[in-house]
């Protein structure tokens, strides 16, 4: 690939005008434009990111990162032409020129020391490893959910994060979502009394062992199958699965309890005040899960009895009251007292704009997001120990300190799964 020049990062920009004021013989002149003028950012306000796996829900969360001032995007990577193709164009088409460059090996993105950050967003079986290699790269990292496939995936991510000192925000946008916000404070300000139980709008947790029919594999350059499956069991190409058709199959996707509640439960545990922790005990109800906490709160995942206020909703209920809210920004409550609180807001919540900022601002101040590694990992370990709970077929204990069954070996066998060779976390 050729090399070609990059916008000024906020890595070189320091570098330069470090060195330039070390070597201040004559007199120097900067561009107006470097230093701010005209509302422009400064490159060394500037962030410089990258993409990683960009497909319909990456190019929208692109979207909104191109629309920050403070944002340079220079450079994507895919495994797939045609994906990576469509970045360059949506990127090209906003900056009136052609300067982002495409990769189909991400250690090339990796390799990059003027990209801060990346933008992370290809199926699940990719977003821990490819977040753990952005975090041993010197990256910070914007992670679509579900953030991990296992247990074990889970612990990897925060301990990380956490020891390399990545900013880490996990895709979970509506802990930045006002009418779940509102619900959460209703919670925390004691409006609806002592809480005593949270729902979370879950999917159907079955997932299949089955493959679809071999076809041929199209040139590497084109999709690159191999690694496409990563650290996944090989099994034959189908054009289904890498058009983004790969949900419900066991080895990719860690089931219908994980796909909404990496929102849902994550809310869950917040409305708990639960985020350094989680259920000490599961029980399969249908295709439902029970659980409760070690301070008596039931946490119930479930994908029927909703008021219709849109997807991934929630539910609280305190000994006075209770909320109920989802993706259309509408809320309900009861008793009628409480009407006055709610609001109803035009916000959806899919809508990651507030998300990004707080990432964004974290990664220039060093500070830690409110989907961090350890809250994301904690809430998505507790949707793995619904699921395999629910695939057990009977009630667990769980010690939500040494994050592990309490004696069930069956159970803590399901923590992880085998990796296909050369890949390791």
């Amino acid at each position: 690939m050729k090399k070609t020049t990059s916008p000024v990062s906020r890595r070189s920009f320091l570098k330069t005008t470090a060195g330039l004021a070390a070597a201040a013989v004559v007199p120097q002149f900067i561009p107006g434009n470097a230093m701010g003028k005209d509302l422009a950012v400064a490159p060394s306000e500037r962030i410089t990111m990258g993409g990683l796996g960009l497909g319909s829900r990456g190019r929208y969360d692109l979207n909104c990162l191109l629309v920050e001032p403070d944002v340079q995007f220079v450079a994507d990577c895919d495994l797939q032409k045609n994906r990576r193709e469509a970045v360059k164009a949506q990127v090209d088409k906003h900056y009136g020129n052609k300067d982002c460059v495409l990769y189909s090996d991400m250690f090339d993105i990796y390799a990059r020391d003027d990209i801060d950050a990346l933008l992370i967003a290809t199926g699940d079986r990719w977003h821990t490893m490819a977040s753990v290699l952005a975090a041993k790269a010197g990256k910070d990292v914007y992670s679509e959910k579900p953030c991990s496939t296992t247990i074990a995936e889970s612990q990897a991510l925060a301990n990380t994060m956490r020891r390399y000192g990545r900013v880490y925000q996990a895709g979970t946008q509506r802990r930045n979502i006002p009418n779940f916000q509102l619900a959460i404070d209703l919670v925390h300000s004691g409006k609806l009394g002592k809480l005593k139980r949270v729902i979370a709008n879950t999917l159907a947790p079955g997932t299949t062992q089955a493959w679809l029919p071999g076809q041929p594999e199209p040139a590497k350059e084109i999709c690159d199958w191999d690694r496409w499956l990563g650290p996944c069991p090989w099994r034959p190409y189908n054009s289904e699965y890498v058009n983004s058709r790969w949900r419900g199959y066991f080895d990719f996707h860690g089931g219908g309890i994980l796909e909404w509640g990496s929102h849902t439960v994550d809310q869950c545990q917040w409305a708990n005040q639960a985020d350094d922790t989680g259920p000490v005990e599961f029980t399969p109800v249908g295709n439902h899960i029970h659980s409760k906490y070690a301070n008596g709160v039931e946490l119930i995942m479930r994908d029927t009895g909703w008021l219709g206020l849109g997807t991934c909703s929630v539910r609280y209920e305190g000994e006075e009251g209770w909320v109920e809210t989802g993706d259309s920004g509408r809320m309900e409550v009861g008793p009628d007292s409480l009407r006055g609180e709610i609001q109803n807001f035009p916000v959806a919540g899919t809508a990651p704009q507030a998300h990004l900022r707080e990432f964004l601002n974290c990664v220039k101040t060093r500070g830690v997001t409110k989907a961090n590694g350890d809250v994301a990992g904690r809430s998505h370990i507790v949707c793995h120990a619904a699921y395999i709970c629910w695939q057990l077929g009977r009630k667990v204990q769980w010690d939500p300190v040494k994050e592990e069954f309490l004696g069930d070996e069956e159970a803590n066998r399901m923590r992880t799964r085998a990796m296909r060779e050369p890949w390791r976390i």
